[in-house]
């Protein structure tokens, strides 16, 4: 994984958490805000901190900003400076922009000024956990679009020493398998199959990510209860 620069600007909960993210996924992250207290939080957990007004174009640019990969743009609460940095932040010349948007309206505000991405992280978060209540085995949940999502789940033991081709998610729930974690051979961490074959088998403690579209994936708790044993 190539080594990236990273501009947070707005370091709040989310905007903290995703400087301390990147930093320990071996990313250069420079963090921003205008509060000392938060910036000194994050001094000795990302590459360099700078207490500055981020509404400020000069400021911007004699942190060095305009050299940056990616910026990611976490002022949520004042809807005004959040746009008035993205504007700035695209007026530098940074093209891959992350904001944070905290309405409907400021999203699309936020995708009209060209932003790469617009992250709702309540809303997200949200969606992640009433999927977890309406599916306890669910680990995970991705909405691709309105209509696709990804979902992490453990593997059923009745998948235990099976091909994906002999299991037939897509065949029989219309799901597929992009990727199969699992623990690594050696006992320490975990390992990924990406796009895994239809010859891979699956094993104990497996976690699948499975595709598909959302109809499809809330039938997932049917193909999660193990069977019931005749008697």
């Amino acid at each position: 994984m190539a080594k990236r620069t990273f501009a947070v600007i707005g370091l709040g909960r989310f905007g903290a958490a995703m400087a301390t993210t990147l930093s320990q996924l071996g990313h250069e992250v420079i963090g921003i805000d205008s509060s000392d207290d938060r910036v000194t939080a994050l001094a000795d957990q990302v590459s360099q901190t700078v207490k500055l007004d981020a509404t400020d174009e000069r400021a911007l640019r004699a942190a060095g900003i305009e050299d940056v990969d990616v910026a990611v743009v976490s002022i949520g609460e004042n809807i005004e400076s959040s746009l008035l940095v993205v504007t700035l932040v695209k007026e530098l010349g940074i093209e891959n922009i992350v904001a944070k948007a905290v309405t409907p309206l400021h999203g699309r505000i936020l995708e009209k000024l060209g932003v790469t991405r617009v992250v709702f992280p309540e809303r997200e978060m949200a969606m992640r956990v009433a999927h977890s209540l309406v599916i306890p085995n669910v680990l995970d949940y991705i909405e691709l679009s309105g209509d696709f999502s990804i979902v992490e789940v453990p593997a059923p033991a009745e998948f235990f020493g099976k091909t994906l081709r002999d299991i037939g998610l897509r065949a029989r729930y219309g799901l597929t398998t992009i990727a199969i974690k699992r623990a690594a051979a050696s006992g320490t961490g975990s390992v990924t199959v990406v796009s895994p074959g239809p010859d891979d088998v699956v094993q104990a403690g497996d976690t699948l990510a499975l595709l598909g579209t959302n109809e499809r994936l809330s039938q997932i708790e049917q193909m999660l209860k193990p069977a019931k044993s005749s008697r």
